[in-house]
Parts: structure tokens; sequence; C-alpha cells
């Protein structure tokens, strides 16, 4: 099916801008799983999918960045590898995955999950769907090329999923994925702002969103992850997060 989205005021988008600061559930009703329910409705007794993790007996969070690669993407990735945590990045196409292909590589070699943001950040509900498909379509295209694999989970830009969004996101083998803890870096260069942000609405099972695009995030990512591993929470990528389960194309993913 093909139809046309309408354009927003600014009024309305900036009233968008101020759910996305809540939470991108807390404004679109959407149907969500909690990473707990798939865990559950896994087989009992079965063995956790990826690595030694089992977050059914373990305090689990998965750390995830939205937007990159970047410049500030090979000092991330120097982090994650001295503090020995896995990520999940969702990745850009346009000026990101193209410009920095290198450090998606890496990003791969090292055990991160590479997942798929969007070509350009549209907005996929107000776009046709022919453009949602190219949308999804083209980065998947370009991370397979360069780490032998299709990205599995995708992140809408601003969380903004609706019906048509979940469909095309089945045809092309994908689920979607929220987040639980957001840090509004992108409205902020103060670290320990977005430390202190993140530690507050921490939780098990919680999806951190941050963005290595923005100058102040890198630099709290340390302080974050000795915070939360005094706290008793291991990191873990989305798909260890599910794991036994397994994310189901077509479904939304949230705590």
């Amino acid at each position: 099916m093909h139809r046309g989205r309408r354009r927003l005021r600014p009024a309305v988008l900036a009233a968008a801008a101020a759910c996305l600061a809540l939470t991108a559930t807390g404004c679109a009703q959407v149907d969500t799983t909690a990473p707990s329910s798939v865990r559950a409705e896994a087989a009992h007794g079965a063995p956790a999918r990826f690595g030694t993790v089992d977050c059914r007996e373990a305090k689990c969070i998965a750390l995830t960045f939205d937007a990159g690669p970047s410049e500030n993407s090979a000092r991330l990735l120097d982090i994650l590898k001295e503090k020995k945590v896995p990520a999940t990045f969702f990745l850009l196409g346009k000026r990101h995955i193209a410009t920095y292909p290198e450090l998606v590589k890496r990003m791969a070699a090292e055990g991160h999950e590479v997942a798929n943001h969007t070509w350009d950040h549209k907005i996929l509900t107000r776009i046709s769907d022919a453009e949602i498909r190219e949308e999804l379509k083209r980065p998947n295209d370009a991370i397979e090329r360069l780490i032998g694999r299709r990205p599995t989970l995708m992140r809408p830009p601003q969380g903004r999923t609706d019906a048509d969004v979940h469909r095309i996101a089945k045809e092309q083998g994908m689920a979607e994925v929220l987040w639980s803890v957001t840090a509004s870096d992108y409205a902020t260069t103060d670290s320990a702002l977005i430390k202190k942000r993140v530690l507050e609405q921490s939780s098990r099972d919680g999806i951190i969103l941050l963005h290595d695009i923005y100058q102040g995030t890198v630099p709290a990512v340390p302080g974050i992850i000795d915070a939360l591993k005094a706290r008793g929470y291991v990191f873990v990528t989305v798909p260890q997060l599910l794991a036994p389960g397994k994310a189901e194309p077509g479904k939304v993913y949230r705590p």
C-alpha cells in the first residue's frame, strides 16, 4: 500500500520534540514487547544464545548509540574495549556509514551489534511506503557489504513508528528497538549532566539511548559504565538482553 503523509506544522514538531525527551512511546500508542517477556517465552532451560551472559539471572542493561559512526566513534570504541563492554550501534547511512566504513567493520569485529537507523534520518511516519523501504534497505545493503551480514534490528528516528513501519520492517527481516533511558544528549554538551540523567533512569533490562555524534556524550561514557557496574549491572547487546529469546521481525521492543 502506498499512501501520502502530511508535513507537520512547527508547533506539532515542537510537541514531537517534547515527546522525544520523555521517551518515544510516551506519546505514540505503540504495542511494545519487554525483554523479560521475550526471555520468559523462550524454551525452558534453553541456554543463553549469545556468549556467557544469561539475563534471566544477571542484572543486565544495554548501552546503545544512534546516528554514527562519527569522528568520535574511534574513541568510544577504545573506551568500550578497555572497559570490556559490548554495545549496540544503530547506524546512519548517508554521511556516516559511507564516510567511516572502517569504523563499521571495527564495531562488528570487536563484538558490538551493528544495526540500522535509516539512511537519512527521515521520520518514517511522514513518508511513503516506498521511501520507508529505501530508508531501511540502503543502510542494510551498505552494512552487509562491509561486515558480511544484514542487520536484524532497527531504530526508527525519534522512535516514531506505526503499523506501516512495522509491516515494512517485517518485510525486510528487522525488529524495531526503542529505549527506556535517554540523556537528551542532543541538547547539552555537559558530560556530567548526561551521566547524571542516565544513572537516574537506569534499571534492570534498561536500554540506554545515547548519540556518539555529540561532543558531550563520549566523555560521559566511562563514568556511566563504572557507576552502573558498581551497582551490579552487566552490559549486554540488545540480542543478549533478549536471549535465549530472539527479536521477531515486525515487532517493537522496549523495557
